[in-house]
């Protein structure tokens, strides 16, 4: 591969629609870049998502962005995703800068509040540009939305703002790729079209000499390069920014022995759901995904996962015709095991309490019950990295990773503590409660699954038995470097250069 011989300190990746593939094509340049002795950077001016990851410094990002720090090669920061937008309700969102919380707006008072988050923007990409050769920018959506125009800083008014040049991506495989690109360019201003230095063409399935008419006429039509026409990988496997699909199972499952069946209900507001990629990816579990009127199947195991709006998302399991709470009741009573992680550890317990309306109007919930512990939401999030022991009662103790993103605290009477054991030891905290009965466990710790020993010593406690856990740190970086070596060997590197030229004349 030749890269540009005057690589440029910027590139920005904006695309037709969401999910048109920004996110993947700055870990597949970021790890292109980094293996051939760039230090690069990604960055995400505003992202609005309910996956989140915290940072070295103890902060909060977007996982997509700490995703593409790590194929970058590098230690995610702040810097990298200074506005992150959480959604608690559909017209309102708590609004993350630079890695801590501020509060929540609606969706109009924060459109006027850009500017102000503009500056913060400005300032962290302007500390990643002292720090790296080179910036990998990813825009949100797409830049034609006309109502989103004015004020501008996740696409569009970003790149104007620091002079970056921009490709546009386009999923080919949703159908209608051509109208999508010309209809983009179409809602441009002309200083906007200009910085568009060429496109890219992604989830191609089939024979290229077919498409190759199309790539001619947009070429023509437009005088920009087509880039690069990636094909569709199946099976591709990264962690998913905010959108969940609730048939993917990725693991091909043992043929000679009876799966894990693990059921988990997916809530409106589900959070962090990430923590469940690992179950994936395990060839001795079954993963059903319940969403809204559907009926859960009997299980072997049931995972209440992560919520931005806890009392509101109990609310709804509740109030499903499936009867939630009968299910679990049931579940239990034959002898199935429960786990809550964060939001679903609230959920477990007697009572969530919320005086200061932190995720929604104030008051109290009634929980599950299952725990004898009672939440309150504060203000003040608690953000950290743990690490620590994890050993169920008759198994070997086995090291354990994780992280908080949480806002907030969780008490267990005293009267009651002879009736929870705390399995996770950490010189952070102690957090992994399990009942005396040893059938639910529930923990604000997300990424429990990720560390092989424990999500083997996890599932051996829920019935699994003689299936070694995949590791899916490696699997990660497998599925990083497949990306990287697929988009390397179809991206016209000289064609970019050209176009750089062209662009910086």
């Amino acid at each position: 591969m030749t890269l540009p011989s005057e690589f440029p300190a910027q590139l920005m990746i904006q695309g037709t629609t969401s999910d048109a593939g920004k996110s993947t094509l700055v870990c597949a340049l970021g790890r292109i870049f980094a293996r051939h002795g760039i230090h690069v950077a990604p960055f995400k001016p505003q992202n609005m998502a309910l996956n989140s990851a915290v940072t070295a410094d103890g902060g909060e990002i977007g996982r997509a962005q700490a995703l593409q720090a790590l194929a970058c090669g590098v230690e995610a920061s702040t810097d990298m995703n200074p506005v992150l937008l959480k959604p608690t309700t559909d017209m309102g969102s708590q609004v993350i800068i630079q890695g801590r919380a501020i509060g929540h707006q609606s969706a109009l008072n924060y459109h006027d509040y850009k500017q102000t988050a503009m500056q913060a923007v400005l300032q962290s990409y302007r500390r990643l540009q002292t720090e790296y050769d080179c910036v990998l920018t990813e825009g949100a959506g797409s830049p034609a939305e006309i109502n989103l125009r004015a004020n501008d800083i996740a696409n569009m008014g970003f790149a104007e703002a620091v002079d970056c040049p921009v490709i546009l991506i386009a999923d080919i495989d949703r159908g209608g790729v051509f109208a999508h690109l010309v209809g983009t360019l179409d809602c441009l201003s002309e200083s906007e079209r200009n910085r568009i230095v060429g496109f890219v063409i992604n989830r191609f399935r089939g024979d290229l000499s077919l498409l190759q008419d199309g790539l001619d006429w947009l070429e023509q039509k437009t005088g920009k390069p087509v880039l690069a026409v990636l094909p569709y990988l199946h099976g591709l496997y990264l962690d998913g920014e905010d959108a969940l699909t609730l048939t993917q199972q990725l693991g091909e499952q043992h043929a000679d022995q009876q799966p894990l069946k693990v059921v988990v209900p997916v809530y409106p507001r589900i959070s962090n759901h990430t923590d469940l990629d690992a179950l994936r990816v395990h060839p001795g579990v079954e993963l059903t995904l319940v969403g809204p009127g559907q009926q859960p199947p009997a299980a072997d195991l049931v995972i209440l996962p992560g919520s931005k709006n806890t009392r509101a998302d109990l609310q709804w399991l509740l109030a499903q015709d499936c009867q939630w709470q009968d299910y679990l009741n049931k579940h239990l009573r034959y002898g199935g095991k429960l786990i809550g992680i964060c939001g679903g550890l609230q959920m477990l317990g007697k009572t969530i309490a919320d005086p200061d309306g932190i995720e929604g109007q104030p008051g109290d919930s009634d929980g599950l019950g299952y725990l004898p512990i009672r939440s309150e939401l504060k203000a003040t999030k608690t953000l950290k990295k743990n690490s620590g022991i994890l050993q169920f009662p008759g198994q070997p103790a086995v090291a354990v990773q994780g992280y908080e993103i949480h806002a907030g605290i969780s008490e267990l009477p005293a009267d009651k503590g002879q009736t929870i054991q705390h399995i996770i030891k950490s010189p952070q905290n102690n957090c992994g409660f399990l009942t005396q009965d040893q059938q639910v466990f529930a923990s604000y710790w997300h990424g429990l699954f990720d560390t092989a020993e424990a999500l083997q010593q996890i599932l051996f406690w829920a019935g699994l038995k003689h299936c070694e856990a995949p590791d899916f740190t490696a699997i990660r970086e497998q599925q990083l470097n497949r990306l990287a070596d697929s988009t390397e060997q179809h991206f016209d590197f000289r064609k970019l250069q050209s176009a750089l030229d062209k662009f910086n004349k």
